[in-house]
């Protein structure tokens, strides 16, 4: 369809943004309503897909290919799940897109449903064309809390040996190609303790006072690599980070905890090793405070779950993804972004990947959540051009 000239975006991607907008797909909730109607419009289309499910079955990815010409495809990705809205001050419904002056507001407007809606919108562009290359459509579930979903989507890819030659992840960058991204590893701390009465606390272990020191420690090695790390000025903050971001225990106030749990995580740069700092955390708690704690109480501990482990992208300029993002984009500058993304799960299987989407990561999980419309029509021109680029 032509563009109508009182809308600066076609009228296709537009009902796509509303459509996928209009499942409620919040990461604790099921994304099955989105991805199997996604599924039955591409089937409508003559486009197949592969579905692959959580333990659960209440979660699925999508993988849909348009089987052109013989040489490898591109994968246009993008997570399906957005985050809450509980207590945000929304002034429109946010499951439900809605187009206000040159924007368009709702949950996932921005992250990341715009850049899916362009891509599917654009279906029967790359059908009608001669093209020499397949193109996929990667949907996943629950990017939003660890990149969890992607992995199952890239393992059945493995299996089957199915080998795209490259993808293109289509989180917010303004429509810049982005060439590397942080490195995520998060953690879940568990602190076992003795619980006794307040007024005998030498008798006990208080699960929280051990705890906050392994927090203090932390936080001593994010401040350790903020003032003295290696640095990479390319990235708005240009060091590795720590972060302790979910505190709970104890029960009463004159009750000596036993138990206390928090959450971590590290965010570093290309190249760095987040091992190196994994380890230590760990030696400091098992070396130096659990002695103290056992003394008391042989059970008392620290317990460690990793609970999400994703490789940042580090694509080179003279990438083929670096120079096809930069040509589709019309934009030969390149960003680096320290948010988590899918794109290093597709690099470490083989896939090269680059990071380029509509929309400013700053309006990203905020409430009224929008996406300009100059942006989405930025992505439509990237997908046209994208029609050409595999054309010839």
């Amino acid at each position: 369809m032509n563009r109508d000239a009182r809308l600066p975006i076609r009228p296709e991607t537009l009902e796509m943004i509303q459509r996928l907008v209009g499942f409620d797909t919040t990461s604790r909730e099921s994304n099955l309503g989105l991805i199997e109607w996604v599924r039955d419009w591409l089937k409508g289309l003559g486009v197949e897909s592969r579905l692959t499910y959580d333990a659960t079955g209440a979660k699925a990815n999508l993988f849909g290919t348009i089987r052109k010409g013989a040489r490898p495809g591109i994968v246009l990705s993008g997570h399906t799940d957005v985050v809450p809205v509980d207590g945000q001050p929304w002034d429109t419904d946010p499951f439900t897109a809605t187009l206000k002056d040159d924007r368009i507001y709702g949950r996932g407007a921005c992250d990341m449903k715009s850049y899916i809606a362009a891509a599917l919108a654009a279906t029967p562009r790359f059908l009608a064309a001669d093209l020499k290359a397949p193109v996929h459509f990667a949907l996943s579930y629950d990017e939003e809390i660890g990149c969890l979903g992607v992995r199952g989507l890239i393992e059945d890819l493995e299996r089957n040996d199915i080998r795209p030659g490259g993808c293109i992840v289509g989180e917010p960058t303004g429509m810049q190609p982005v060439v590397a991204n942080k490195g995520f590893r998060s953690f879940r701390c568990a602190v076992r303790g003795k619980e006794v009465h307040s007024a005998l606390t030498p008798h006990g272990v208080n699960a929280i006072d051990y705890a906050a020191r392994l927090v203090v420690h932390i936080r001593g090695l994010a401040d350790r690599l903020r003032d003295g790390g290696p640095r990479d000025a390319g990235f708005d903050v240009p060091f590795t980070t720590l972060h302790t971001g979910l505190i709970r225990g104890g029960t009463a106030s004159n009750i000596v905890p036993r138990d206390c749990e928090f959450h971590f995580e590290i965010r570093y740069l290309p190249g760095a090793d987040p091992d190196a700092l994994e380890r230590e955390i760990k030696a400091y708690a098992t070396d130096v405070l659990e002695p103290e704690m056992k003394r008391v109480d042989p059970g008392a501990g620290f317990g460690f779950v990793t609970k999400s482990d994703t490789p940042g992208v580090a694509a080179a300029e003279a990438d083929e993804i670096t120079a096809l993002a930069q040509a589709l984009a019309r934009n030969r500058s390149t960003g680096k972004v320290a948010y988590a993304a899918e794109a290093g799960l597709f690099q470490r299987a083989g896939i090269p990947s680059i990071i380029c989407g509509p929309g400013s990561i700053e309006q990203a999980h905020q409430p009224n959540e929008y996406i300009t419309l100059e942006q989405v029509a930025r992505c439509e021109s990237f997908m046209d051009r994208l029609v050409e680029a595999l054309s010839r």
